[in-house]
């Protein structure tokens, strides 16, 4: 016989079977330890999932602070040596300037 109803018969007693009576309970029982089981996998594989993106965050991080020394550092060496270019010696002799400098290999 096919129920038709749409709906059907709800709550637990819908879904007991005759005969199934002894072995019941046990059945029960065991659906329950495994749903603990399933739930706590998931929590820890809930608690590593989170650990690795610590662990990531905590990475990039490491990596951006050091590489914005490492560009303060280039920024810093290059404007030393625009610095250094544009100098040049001079010393007084007598009554003019006598300069150093112009010189230079590469100009």
């Amino acid at each position: 016989m096919i129920n038709s109803d749409p709906m059907g018969p709800l709550g637990f007693n819908a879904r007991r079977r005759p005969g199934s009576g002894l072995l019941a309970p046990f059945f029960w029982a065991a659906g329950l330890v495994a749903t603990a089981v399933a739930v706590a996998v998931g929590a820890l594989l809930a608690v590593f999932t989170a650990a690795a993106v610590a662990l990531i965050a905590v990475v990039g991080g490491v990596l951006v602070f050091v590489a914005g020394f490492a560009l303060r550092a280039r920024r810093a060496m290059t404007a030393r040596r625009r610095r250094d270019e544009g100098v040049i010696d001079a010393k007084k002799v007598g009554d003019t300037w006598v300069t150093y400098g112009w010189e230079k290999e590469g100009r």
